[in-house]
């Protein structure tokens, strides 16, 4: 039987959805590409026993599309709707000294991405890479997403980059998968997860809150536009923008409060009971997390482009548009001002006495925060910072929404067996193994969710009402 491709697209006015949906049928083997307009897209294959049910599950997967209002297109004669790149100057520092950085590694385009837990630090660049490294500055590895990468934000032991291309991929298995969707009428711009709920802050000031399946739970407009802060706790979503900081509760997005900042909001950090707030306005202040009070004001000497605090918030750090770097005391008082040696800090987090930074020359840089060495930088006596280079064998990872599959007899020893089950028109999975609650749903990649398909996975962790899969993800034949 001869191949055949069927390709919809589905483009509203008005800033609505903007995505194709292909379908090739190839004898017994069915692939599905979907995603934005104009980008690569996401795939996912499946094989079935016989050409004839391959084109029966292709004609399905086309009608149920063809109902949401997708049409027959050419490839390619629509374009991809703008994204917003962030637009950044880096100018010389007028700092005396320069801070006493250990080593660097330079990723190859500007980064804003950045994570760093005991195990590793991740930084993510506008050219889709995302790089592990050791603490000593060891590259680990390497994943290539197909779009530039926003934010890295960690949600407990999973990693999650979010992309130009509208998708959330976690990085915490051996393959990155997508994990979450964004609607395409919503231009990123900085995200937060927390219990698995995805918090997406964008160009225009709203503010978009996705459950663990993946489904909208509902959105808000704050004041002003431009909004590149968002966190998420317990017991609010904050969300900075250029009128300042709102905060939402978390179930349903009634307005908690709402504070005017000195000046639009670039980045936003938290700790357990404050909000800090960057601006344009030279400063980082922090808030409230119960009544948005400004409770103090670390004043920078131009425009702040990152900030994050050592635990408790006891030094607040911040980066500023002029290539340097600031410590201050909890209470306001400026301790130390360095330039960072290569560029702006675009994110930043502290870690063990060690500040480090992404930058708008794309590297990611390893300062030594400790009293000592900050006292022999501001006397002139730096360590030799060393120019970390990844190797050529390097192992590299692009996502997929491929699994791999495995005989019943030979499923690993310890692993939690979960199942595919049809719930009105939606798919969700189900534990099958015992001792776990047979109601709750597993959160789990849409792409790979087919009936009556049952997977294993390394294990299951309880959050709200559902378990969260950790590890390896493998299909049950």
């Amino acid at each position: 039987m001869s191949r055949s491709t069927t390709y919809l697209e589905l483009s509203q006015e008005g800033g609505g959805a903007h995505k194709f949906y292909e379908v090739t049928v190839d004898s017994t083997v069915v692939s599905v590409r979907y995603g934005r307009i104009g980008a690569a897209g996401q795939l996912q294959t499946s094989t079935f026993p016989t050409a004839e049910k391959a084109q029966a599950a292709a004609a399905k997967k086309i009608g149920e599309k063809v109902r949401k209002g997708y049409a027959p297109a050419v490839r390619g004669q629509r374009a991809a709707r703008p994204v917003t790149r962030r637009q950044v100057t880096s100018a010389p520092s007028t700092a005396r000294a320069v801070a006493p950085v250990l080593w660097r590694f330079r990723t190859g385009a500007a980064a804003f991405g950045i994570h760093i837990d005991q195990d590793r630090c991740w930084v993510g660049n506008q050219a889709g890479d995302v790089y592990t490294l050791g603490h000593d500055g060891e590259v680990l590895a390497r994943y290539q997403l197909p779009d530039g990468v926003k934010c890295l934000v960690a949600d407990d032991f999973w990693i999650y980059a979010g992309c130009d291309d509208g998708t959330v991929y976690d990085l915490s298995s051996k393959l990155p998968f997508a994990a979450y969707e964004i609607a395409a009428s919503v231009d990123i711009f900085w995200l937060d997860i927390h219990e698995g709920v995805l918090n997406v802050a964008d160009r225009n000031g709203g503010l978009t809150v996705i459950d663990h399946e993946d489904e909208f739970q509902w959105s808000r407009k704050s004041a002003g536009g431009h909004a590149w802060m968002v966190r998420r706790d317990d017991r609010a979503v904050y969300h900075g923008h250029q009128r300042g900081v709102t905060a939402y509760h978390p179930d349903g997005g009634g307005e908690r409060w709402h504070t005017a900042t000195t000046g639009a909001v670039l980045f936003g950090w938290q700790e357990d009971d404050a909000v800090y707030a960057g601006t344009d306005r030279r400063v980082v202040q922090r808030l409230d997390k119960e009544t948005g009070r400004i409770e103090a004001v670390y004043r920078c000497d131009t425009v702040v482009y990152s900030c994050a605090t050592a635990p408790g918030g006891q030094y607040v750090f911040a980066g500023d548009s002029a290539s340097s770097v600031y410590c201050f005391a909890q209470d306001g008082t400026r301790l130390w001002k360095l330039g960072t040696g290569g560029g702006s800090a675009l994110s930043m987090q502290y870690h063990d006495e060690k500040l480090y930074l992404v930058t708008t020359d794309g590297s990611l840089a390893c300062i030594d925060a400790s009293d000592a060495a900050i006292a022999a930088a501001q006397g002139g006596t730096l360590p030799t910072a060393r120019d970390v280079k990844s190797s050529a064998g390097l192992p590299t990872y692009t996502p997929s929404a491929a699994v791999r599959t495995v005989v019943s007899s030979a499923a690993p020893a310890g692993g939690v067996i979960v199942e595919c089950v049809q719930e009105g028109s939606r798919l969700r999975m189900r534990v099958v193994s015992g001792g776990y609650e047979p109601e709750w749903n597993v959160q789990f990649p849409r792409l790979m969710r087919e009936v009556g398909a049952r997977y294993v996975v390394d294990a299951l962790h309880p959050a709200s009402g559902f378990y969260r899969v950790r590890g390896e993800i493998r299909r049950l034949v």
